[in-house]
Protein backbone atom coordinates (compact mmCIF):
# COMPACT_ATOMS: atom_id res chain seq x y z
CA UNK A 1 0.00 0.00 0.00
CA UNK A 2 0.96 3.18 -1.18
CA UNK A 3 1.64 6.00 1.79
CA UNK A 4 -1.19 8.20 0.02
CA UNK A 5 -3.79 5.53 0.11
CA UNK A 6 -2.52 4.33 3.70
CA UNK A 7 -3.33 7.45 4.84
CA UNK A 8 -6.55 7.57 3.47
CA UNK A 9 -7.73 4.38 4.24
CA UNK A 10 -7.72 5.61 7.60
CA UNK A 11 -9.23 8.96 6.94
CA UNK A 12 -12.09 7.30 4.87
CA UNK A 13 -12.39 4.26 7.51
CA UNK A 14 -12.80 6.32 10.24
CA UNK A 15 -15.67 8.32 8.81
CA UNK A 16 -17.10 6.07 6.27
CA UNK A 17 -19.93 3.78 7.74
CA UNK A 18 -22.04 3.37 4.79
CA UNK A 19 -22.01 -0.44 4.33
CA UNK A 20 -24.41 -0.85 1.37
CA UNK A 21 -23.95 -2.42 -1.75
CA UNK A 22 -27.01 -0.97 -4.30
CA UNK A 23 -25.36 0.24 -7.32
CA UNK A 24 -28.45 2.55 -7.85
CA UNK A 25 -28.10 4.67 -4.68
CA UNK A 26 -26.02 7.76 -5.73
CA UNK A 27 -23.70 8.15 -2.66
CA UNK A 28 -22.52 12.56 -2.14
CA UNK A 29 -20.52 12.75 0.89
CA UNK A 30 -19.23 15.85 1.60
CA UNK A 31 -15.61 15.48 2.65
CA UNK A 32 -13.25 17.86 4.47
CA UNK A 33 -9.66 18.22 5.99
CA UNK A 34 -9.22 17.38 9.46
CA UNK A 35 -12.53 15.50 9.94
CA UNK A 36 -11.03 14.80 13.54
CA UNK A 37 -12.33 18.30 14.37
CA UNK A 38 -16.01 17.13 13.95
CA UNK A 39 -15.61 14.13 16.52
CA UNK A 40 -17.26 14.33 20.07
CA UNK A 41 -13.78 15.42 22.37
CA UNK A 42 -15.31 14.66 25.73
CA UNK A 43 -17.66 11.62 27.19
CA UNK A 44 -20.21 13.68 28.74
CA UNK A 45 -21.40 14.73 24.77
CA UNK A 46 -20.67 11.28 23.33
CA UNK A 47 -22.73 9.93 25.99
CA UNK A 48 -25.95 11.89 24.74
CA UNK A 49 -25.46 11.36 20.93
CA UNK A 50 -23.42 14.39 20.47
CA UNK A 51 -25.50 16.86 21.19
CA UNK A 52 -23.76 20.08 22.88
CA UNK A 53 -24.39 23.19 21.74
CA UNK A 54 -27.45 23.74 23.83
CA UNK A 55 -26.35 21.77 26.92
CA UNK A 56 -25.61 22.41 30.34
CA UNK A 57 -22.46 24.39 30.71
CA UNK A 58 -19.58 22.55 31.95
CA UNK A 59 -15.60 22.46 31.65
CA UNK A 60 -15.55 21.14 28.10
CA UNK A 61 -18.52 23.90 26.58
CA UNK A 62 -16.02 25.83 24.38
CA UNK A 63 -15.68 22.23 22.42
CA UNK A 64 -19.50 22.96 21.56
CA UNK A 65 -20.59 26.22 21.89
CA UNK A 66 -18.18 28.99 23.20
CA UNK A 67 -21.23 31.03 24.61
CA UNK A 68 -21.61 28.79 27.00
CA UNK A 69 -18.83 29.91 29.46
CA UNK A 70 -20.37 32.84 30.26
CA UNK A 71 -23.10 30.44 32.34
CA UNK A 72 -19.82 28.55 34.27
CA UNK A 73 -21.30 28.70 37.78
CA UNK A 74 -18.56 30.43 40.15
CA UNK A 75 -15.37 31.62 39.63
CA UNK A 76 -13.33 28.38 39.95
CA UNK A 77 -11.02 27.24 37.71
CA UNK A 78 -11.32 23.57 36.20
CA UNK A 79 -9.22 21.37 34.28
CA UNK A 80 -10.77 18.10 32.14
CA UNK A 81 -8.98 16.08 30.16
CA UNK A 82 -10.56 13.31 27.67
CA UNK A 83 -9.56 10.35 25.80
CA UNK A 84 -10.85 8.51 23.17
CA UNK A 85 -9.36 5.57 21.58
CA UNK A 86 -9.72 5.29 17.99
CA UNK A 87 -10.38 1.88 15.49
CA UNK A 88 -9.67 -0.14 18.76
CA UNK A 89 -10.64 -3.26 17.16
CA UNK A 90 -8.53 -2.96 14.11
CA UNK A 91 -5.34 -1.41 15.73
CA UNK A 92 -3.75 -0.17 19.50
CA UNK A 93 -2.00 3.21 18.91
CA UNK A 94 -4.70 5.72 17.18
CA UNK A 95 -6.24 7.93 19.98
CA UNK A 96 -7.86 11.35 19.96
CA UNK A 97 -6.38 13.22 23.39
CA UNK A 98 -8.42 16.07 24.83
CA UNK A 99 -7.29 19.28 27.06
CA UNK A 100 -9.28 21.81 28.59
CA UNK A 101 -8.94 24.33 31.06
CA UNK A 102 -12.13 26.62 31.55
CA UNK A 103 -12.88 29.48 34.20
CA UNK A 104 -15.36 31.95 34.80
CA UNK A 105 -14.26 35.08 34.91
CA UNK A 106 -17.32 36.47 37.18
CA UNK A 107 -20.69 35.65 37.04
CA UNK A 108 -21.38 37.30 33.48
CA UNK A 109 -18.33 36.19 31.56
CA UNK A 110 -16.14 33.01 31.14
CA UNK A 111 -12.88 31.89 29.35
CA UNK A 112 -11.64 28.62 28.58
CA UNK A 113 -7.91 27.00 26.11
CA UNK A 114 -8.21 23.42 24.94
CA UNK A 115 -5.75 21.45 23.00
CA UNK A 116 -6.79 18.17 21.01
CA UNK A 117 -4.10 15.92 19.72
CA UNK A 118 -4.81 12.81 17.02
CA UNK A 119 -2.41 10.25 16.89
CA UNK A 120 -2.20 8.20 13.77
CA UNK A 121 -0.36 5.61 15.56
CA UNK A 122 3.20 3.94 13.64
CA UNK A 123 2.22 3.97 9.70
CA UNK A 124 5.05 1.92 7.15
CA UNK A 125 5.65 4.52 4.34
CA UNK A 126 6.28 2.86 0.77
CA UNK A 127 6.45 3.75 -2.56
CA UNK A 128 4.32 2.70 -5.91
CA UNK A 129 6.84 -0.12 -5.78
CA UNK A 130 6.37 -1.39 -2.51
CA UNK A 131 9.77 -0.10 -1.34
CA UNK A 132 10.02 0.78 2.43
CA UNK A 133 10.20 4.56 2.58
CA UNK A 134 10.38 4.15 6.76
CA UNK A 135 8.20 4.35 9.96
CA UNK A 136 6.43 7.08 11.29
CA UNK A 137 3.69 8.76 12.96
CA UNK A 138 1.44 11.24 11.72
CA UNK A 139 -0.35 13.49 13.98
CA UNK A 140 -3.05 16.48 13.90
CA UNK A 141 -3.49 18.66 16.96
CA UNK A 142 -5.80 22.39 17.38
CA UNK A 143 -5.31 24.58 20.12
CA UNK A 144 -8.06 27.52 20.46
CA UNK A 145 -8.53 30.03 22.67
CA UNK A 146 -12.28 30.86 23.81
CA UNK A 147 -14.37 33.64 25.49
CA UNK A 148 -18.21 33.88 26.68
CA UNK A 149 -20.30 37.11 27.63
CA UNK A 150 -23.94 37.61 29.06
CA UNK A 151 -25.68 40.05 26.89
CA UNK A 152 -28.85 39.71 29.15
CA UNK A 153 -29.60 37.50 32.34
CA UNK A 154 -30.28 35.08 29.95
CA UNK A 155 -28.64 35.00 26.71
CA UNK A 156 -25.11 34.84 25.92
CA UNK A 157 -22.82 35.34 23.13
CA UNK A 158 -19.06 33.96 22.20
CA UNK A 159 -16.21 33.34 20.27
CA UNK A 160 -13.07 31.06 19.96
CA UNK A 161 -9.94 31.13 17.56
CA UNK A 162 -8.16 27.91 16.34
CA UNK A 163 -4.99 27.35 15.29
CA UNK A 164 -5.14 23.88 13.23
CA UNK A 165 -1.19 21.65 12.02
CA UNK A 166 -1.98 18.70 10.39
CA UNK A 167 1.18 16.71 9.78
CA UNK A 168 -0.26 13.50 8.19
CA UNK A 169 2.50 12.84 5.13
CA UNK A 170 5.83 13.38 7.05
CA UNK A 171 7.04 15.67 4.13
CA UNK A 172 7.05 12.85 1.96
CA UNK A 173 6.43 12.81 -1.79
CA UNK A 174 3.31 12.12 -3.39
CA UNK A 175 2.45 11.89 -7.35
CA UNK A 176 4.93 13.69 -7.80
CA UNK A 177 4.50 16.39 -5.08
CA UNK A 178 6.06 17.52 -2.01
CA UNK A 179 4.00 17.50 0.55
CA UNK A 180 3.89 19.68 3.66
CA UNK A 181 1.78 20.14 7.10
CA UNK A 182 -1.35 21.59 6.34
CA UNK A 183 -1.84 24.73 8.76
CA UNK A 184 -4.78 26.93 8.97
CA UNK A 185 -7.15 29.42 11.36
CA UNK A 186 -10.51 29.40 12.52
CA UNK A 187 -13.68 30.70 14.49
CA UNK A 188 -16.20 29.79 16.24
CA UNK A 189 -19.29 32.10 17.12
CA UNK A 190 -21.77 30.98 19.30
CA UNK A 191 -25.45 32.38 21.12
CA UNK A 192 -27.13 30.21 24.08
CA UNK A 193 -30.46 30.74 25.87
CA UNK A 194 -30.52 30.05 29.08
CA UNK A 195 -34.24 30.59 30.92
CA UNK A 196 -35.04 30.47 34.29
CA UNK A 197 -36.66 27.08 36.48
CA UNK A 198 -40.71 28.14 36.68
CA UNK A 199 -43.33 26.01 38.75
CA UNK A 200 -45.29 23.74 37.19
CA UNK A 201 -48.35 20.65 38.62
CA UNK A 202 -47.00 18.62 41.58
CA UNK A 203 -44.23 20.95 42.75
CA UNK A 204 -42.21 20.23 39.94
CA UNK A 205 -40.27 22.80 37.47
CA UNK A 206 -39.03 23.09 34.06
CA UNK A 207 -36.90 25.42 32.08
CA UNK A 208 -35.59 25.95 28.49
CA UNK A 209 -32.08 26.26 26.85
CA UNK A 210 -31.21 26.95 23.69
CA UNK A 211 -28.13 27.46 20.93
CA UNK A 212 -26.31 27.94 17.84
CA UNK A 213 -23.39 28.05 17.03
CA UNK A 214 -20.89 28.06 13.61
CA UNK A 215 -17.59 26.13 13.99
CA UNK A 216 -14.49 26.32 12.33
CA UNK A 217 -14.48 28.79 9.62
CA UNK A 218 -11.47 29.54 7.83
CA UNK A 219 -9.23 29.68 5.37
CA UNK A 220 -8.40 26.33 3.55
CA UNK A 221 -6.05 23.70 4.29
CA UNK A 222 -3.13 22.44 1.55
CA UNK A 223 -0.40 19.71 2.12
CA UNK A 224 1.62 20.98 -0.95
CA UNK A 225 2.75 24.07 -3.08
CA UNK A 226 0.83 22.62 -5.75
CA UNK A 227 -2.14 25.15 -4.99
CA UNK A 228 -4.44 22.63 -4.26
CA UNK A 229 -6.15 23.36 -0.73
CA UNK A 230 -9.61 21.88 1.07
CA UNK A 231 -12.10 22.90 3.28
CA UNK A 232 -12.16 23.14 6.74
CA UNK A 233 -14.97 21.34 8.23
CA UNK A 234 -17.28 24.14 9.20
CA UNK A 235 -20.07 23.44 10.90
CA UNK A 236 -23.07 24.99 11.63
CA UNK A 237 -25.43 23.50 14.84
CA UNK A 238 -28.75 24.96 16.24
CA UNK A 239 -30.32 23.07 18.82
CA UNK A 240 -32.42 23.15 22.25
CA UNK A 241 -32.83 21.55 25.84
CA UNK A 242 -35.57 21.02 28.05
CA UNK A 243 -34.87 20.45 31.60
CA UNK A 244 -38.12 18.74 34.11
CA UNK A 245 -36.82 19.51 38.05
CA UNK A 246 -38.86 15.91 39.58
CA UNK A 247 -37.92 17.09 43.13
CA UNK A 248 -34.83 18.41 45.06
CA UNK A 249 -32.92 15.82 43.72
CA UNK A 250 -33.71 14.44 40.78
CA UNK A 251 -33.52 16.12 37.27
CA UNK A 252 -34.13 14.94 33.72
CA UNK A 253 -32.63 17.07 30.40
CA UNK A 254 -33.95 16.20 26.79
CA UNK A 255 -32.00 17.79 23.97
CA UNK A 256 -32.21 17.89 20.13
CA UNK A 257 -29.28 19.39 18.20
CA UNK A 258 -29.05 19.78 13.71
CA UNK A 259 -26.14 19.67 12.30
CA UNK A 260 -24.86 20.65 9.06
CA UNK A 261 -21.60 21.43 7.18
CA UNK A 262 -21.24 24.93 6.07
CA UNK A 263 -19.21 23.13 2.73
CA UNK A 264 -19.97 22.84 -1.10
CA UNK A 265 -21.77 19.58 -1.78
CA UNK A 266 -19.33 18.02 -4.41
CA UNK A 267 -21.21 18.18 -8.15
CA UNK A 268 -22.22 15.16 -10.09
CA UNK A 269 -19.59 14.53 -13.05
CA UNK A 270 -20.14 12.86 -16.30
CA UNK A 271 -18.06 10.10 -18.07
CA UNK A 272 -15.82 12.71 -19.64
CA UNK A 273 -15.68 14.58 -16.28
CA UNK A 274 -17.79 17.35 -17.06
CA UNK A 275 -20.25 18.64 -14.40
CA UNK A 276 -23.69 17.76 -15.09
CA UNK A 277 -25.38 18.77 -12.46
CA UNK A 278 -24.35 20.73 -9.14
CA UNK A 279 -21.46 23.47 -9.43
CA UNK A 280 -17.56 23.87 -9.63
CA UNK A 281 -16.34 24.12 -6.15
CA UNK A 282 -12.69 24.02 -7.14
CA UNK A 283 -12.11 27.73 -6.74
CA UNK A 284 -14.63 28.82 -4.05
CA UNK A 285 -13.84 30.52 -0.86
CA UNK A 286 -14.54 29.38 2.71
CA UNK A 287 -17.99 32.55 2.67
CA UNK A 288 -18.96 31.50 -0.72
CA UNK A 289 -18.54 27.91 0.20
CA UNK A 290 -20.63 28.31 3.08
CA UNK A 291 -23.12 30.33 1.26
CA UNK A 292 -23.69 27.90 -1.12
CA UNK A 293 -24.27 25.29 0.98
CA UNK A 294 -27.39 26.19 1.56
CA UNK A 295 -28.45 26.84 -1.77
CA UNK A 296 -30.28 23.69 -3.41
CA UNK A 297 -29.46 24.80 -7.03
CA UNK A 298 -25.88 24.21 -6.11
CA UNK A 299 -26.40 20.85 -5.42
CA UNK A 300 -26.67 17.49 -7.79
CA UNK A 301 -30.37 16.46 -6.09
CA UNK A 302 -31.25 19.93 -5.35
CA UNK A 303 -33.75 20.58 -2.10
CA UNK A 304 -34.33 16.94 -1.55
CA UNK A 305 -30.31 16.74 -1.23
CA UNK A 306 -30.20 20.14 0.93
CA UNK A 307 -32.25 18.04 3.93
CA UNK A 308 -30.21 14.89 3.09
CA UNK A 309 -27.06 16.71 4.80
CA UNK A 310 -29.08 17.69 7.64
CA UNK A 311 -27.44 15.48 10.90
CA UNK A 312 -29.95 14.81 13.62
CA UNK A 313 -28.82 14.59 17.63
CA UNK A 314 -31.02 13.63 20.20
CA UNK A 315 -29.38 13.32 24.11
CA UNK A 316 -30.68 12.37 27.62
CA UNK A 317 -29.79 13.45 30.98
CA UNK A 318 -30.88 12.06 33.70
CA UNK A 319 -28.66 13.72 37.31
CA UNK A 320 -29.37 12.63 40.95
CA UNK A 321 -28.19 15.36 43.54
CA UNK A 322 -25.93 17.00 41.46
CA UNK A 323 -23.66 13.75 42.33
CA UNK A 324 -25.09 10.52 39.60
CA UNK A 325 -25.61 11.10 36.03
CA UNK A 326 -26.79 8.55 33.39
CA UNK A 327 -27.08 9.60 29.74
CA UNK A 328 -28.34 8.20 26.45
CA UNK A 329 -28.63 9.52 22.95
CA UNK A 330 -28.69 8.53 19.04
CA UNK A 331 -27.32 10.05 16.15
CA UNK A 332 -28.67 9.60 12.68
CA UNK A 333 -27.13 10.76 8.78
CA UNK A 334 -28.83 10.13 5.83
CA UNK A 335 -27.40 7.05 4.25
CA UNK A 336 -26.67 8.55 0.70
CA UNK A 337 -24.56 11.20 3.34
CA UNK A 338 -22.43 8.75 5.57
CA UNK A 339 -24.77 6.55 7.06
CA UNK A 340 -23.52 6.95 10.64
CA UNK A 341 -26.75 6.00 12.95
CA UNK A 342 -25.80 5.05 16.37
CA UNK A 343 -26.83 5.03 19.68
CA UNK A 344 -24.69 6.06 22.85
CA UNK A 345 -24.93 5.28 26.64
CA UNK A 346 -22.89 6.77 29.46
CA UNK A 347 -22.65 7.68 33.50
CA UNK A 348 -21.25 10.39 35.20
CA UNK A 349 -19.85 10.49 38.92
CA UNK A 350 -19.58 13.82 40.69
CA UNK A 351 -17.01 13.17 44.28
CA UNK A 352 -15.56 16.44 45.96
CA UNK A 353 -13.10 18.10 43.28
CA UNK A 354 -13.03 15.25 41.13
CA UNK A 355 -15.81 14.05 38.29
CA UNK A 356 -15.25 11.74 35.73
CA UNK A 357 -17.41 10.30 32.84
CA UNK A 358 -17.71 7.61 30.39
CA UNK A 359 -19.34 6.89 27.10
CA UNK A 360 -19.71 4.09 24.84
CA UNK A 361 -21.29 3.84 21.02
CA UNK A 362 -23.14 0.96 19.59
CA UNK A 363 -23.99 0.84 15.86
CA UNK A 364 -28.07 1.42 15.04
CA UNK A 365 -27.62 -1.56 12.35
CA UNK A 366 -25.74 -3.89 11.24
CA UNK A 367 -25.06 -2.43 8.14
CA UNK A 368 -23.29 0.98 10.23
CA UNK A 369 -20.04 0.68 11.23
CA UNK A 370 -17.99 3.48 13.90
CA UNK A 371 -14.70 3.66 14.95
CA UNK A 372 -15.59 4.19 18.24
CA UNK A 373 -17.79 1.25 18.05
CA UNK A 374 -17.63 -1.08 21.75
CA UNK A 375 -14.93 1.10 22.61
CA UNK A 376 -14.88 3.03 26.24
CA UNK A 377 -14.33 6.78 26.10
CA UNK A 378 -12.98 8.34 29.37
CA UNK A 379 -13.25 12.17 30.33
CA UNK A 380 -12.19 13.27 34.00
CA UNK A 381 -12.76 16.66 35.18
CA UNK A 382 -10.48 18.24 37.84
CA UNK A 383 -11.44 22.11 40.11
CA UNK A 384 -8.36 23.32 40.93
CA UNK A 385 -9.36 26.04 43.02
CA UNK A 386 -11.69 23.54 44.89
CA UNK A 387 -8.52 21.64 45.54
CA UNK A 388 -6.50 24.43 46.73
CA UNK A 389 -9.16 25.31 48.62
CA UNK A 390 -9.48 21.88 50.71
Amino acid sequence: MTMKKHILFLLLFAFATKGYAQDDLKYNVVTTAVPILLVSPDSRAGAMGDVGVASTPDGNSSAWNPAKLAFLEDKEANMALSYTPWMSRLVPDIDLAYVNYSKALSDRQGIAASLRYFSLGEINFTDDRGNSLGTFNPYEFYFDVAYGLKLSDHWSAGTALRWIYSDIAQGQVVQGLQTKPGQSGAADLGFYYQGDFTNISGGRRQAFSAGLAISNLGAKIAYSESGNSDFLPTNFKIGGGYHLEIDDYNMLSVYLDINRLLVPTPPQLGTDGEIIAGVDTDDMTPLIGAAQSFNPGAKPGGFTELLQENIYNFGLEYRYNDFLFARGGYLNEHKLKGNRQYVTLGFGLVYNVFSIDMAYLIPASPTTRSPLENTLRFSMAFNIDGFLAQ
